[in-house]
């Protein structure tokens, strides 16, 4: 049986020429002349001023956490319906996340989110799920509001600074996304993206942050600040230290140890420089034909590609299937993973599992969240995925569904 995996990293000629290149030429392994150029890539691609490449989204998450004085009694605002590390970024800090139940389409519901805002939250962060942007005008009007900005009480220097809610997008899923015909880097203050290895660009492990916060920062400060902070707090990288003469050092806060080695950028390096023309471009082809296939089915509801305001980074093909709950949707995902095809549920919702029901989150306060879960299935989506595989993905969720759903029901 030639089985279809649910996901696989892009790796070519370029991206083996990139690594070779650390081995052989550089010959330097931890942060270094890569993790610069794909930093100027980022910056590139999202036309922000700063970009810092880290070791995961979420150690990119904590140190913006960190950065912005978030600790013991804060609460940050996110969505319920994410993968975990949204909220553990929060609780690896001392703070508390603020679960808020989604929209249709799995972006968090900024009306819901107004509602949950108090004297102690500092952050909000909502999730570009699948790779489509959230609803940030509405999330940017409400933390500007002028009674939203008067329940602010700021603890530090950069809070005192901002003088309000600070946005983190969690756009793990959305480097390349489109919002309001921009960069997704340019929606909110900042955005962090994953290059874990079954994201559109991989690193094999690793994380960008994007800076876009409003004038009165510094940014080429900021940038500096963060370097040091993601390296224990030391103001020069090894890589910098290793010049001749400049060995010495500073230690200038309790900073965190999560910077990103050369190693690993030289994967997403060779990526990004083709991400724009090829790669994302043939992600969208898959998503369309998936969506040509699936919109003549009156059982299938299609994850939305692109809107007014939105255009996806289709990291993720997020299909749901109509009346039905999760034992049947669990049948289908057996019967095709049992034709060699590899398929996957994003996500388990945080208040069902065993961490956060003991921390008193229940199930039942987000009934969309259930309702989107209950019955989604995520189906391949990667460079390299021919229109042959893709037909025969489609055929056989056609088939799964017939003989479990429709033969039962007749």
């Amino acid at each position: 049986m030639n089985k279809i995996p649910f996901s696989l990293p892009f790796i070519n000629d370029d991206v083996l020429n990139q690594v070779k290149d650390v081995f052989t030429k550089t010959g330097w392994l931890t942060s270094g002349p890569k993790v610069l150029q794909l930093e100027n890539e980022i910056k590139k691609l999202n036309k922000v001023r700063s970009v810092v490449c880290v070791n995961s989204w979420t150690s990119g998450a904590m140190l913006m956490l960190r950065w912005f004085n978030v600790g013991i009694g804060d609460e940050v605002i996110i969505p319920s319906y994410t993968y975990s590390a949204t909220a553990l970024c929060v609780m690896n800090m001392g703070a508390t996340p603020v679960m808020v139940d989604v929209q249709g389409d799995f972006t968090i519901n900024p009306k819901d989110l107004s509602k949950k805002i108090n004297s102690k939250t500092k952050v909000i962060m909502p999730v570009d799920i699948g790779g489509l942007p959230c609803d940030y005008d509405s999330i940017n009007r409400i933390v500007s509001n002028k009674n939203i900005k008067e329940l602010f009480i700021p603890n530090g220097d950069k809070q005192n600074i901002l003088g309000r809610i600070l946005i983190i997008g969690d756009c793990a899923h959305s480097i390349g996304s489109i919002y309001n015909n921009k960069p997704i880097g340019l929606a909110t203050d900042i955005s962090i993206f994953s290059f874990h290895s079954v994201k559109n660009i991989t690193t094999g492990e690793g994380g960008a942050i994007c800076l876009n916060l409003p004038k009165q920062f510094d940014h080429e400060i900021e940038y500096k600040f963060l370097k040091a902070l993601s390296l224990n707090g030391q103001t020069k990288s090894a890589f910098e230290k290793n010049k001749v003469g400049s060995w010495r050092y500073d230690i200038i806060d309790q900073g965190l140890k999560i910077n990103m080695p050369d190693v690993c950028a030289a994967i997403g390096l060779a990526q990004i420089k083709i991400y724009e023309k090829k790669l994302l471009p043939e992600r969208e082809k898959i998503f369309n034909a998936y969506n040509e296939f699936f919109s003549n089915k009156n059982w299938a509801v299609i994850p939305i590609g692109n809107d007014v305001k939105r255009k996806s980074s289709y990291h993720l093909y997020m299909l749901r299937i109509n009346l039905i709950g999760e034992r049947e949707r669990d049948l289908i995902i057996k019967y095709i993973s049992e034709k060699g095809i590899g398929v996957n549920v994003h996500y388990i919702p945080m208040p069902m599992l065993t961490l956060f029901k003991d921390k008193g989150y229940k199930i039942e306060d987000f009934p969309n969240t259930y309702k989107l879960y209950s019955n989604e299935i995520s189906l391949p989506i990667y460079n390299g995925l021919n229109s042959s595989k893709i037909k025969k993905i489609c055929n056989c969720v056609e088939e799964a569904y017939i003989k479990i759903i429709k033969n039962k029901n007749e």
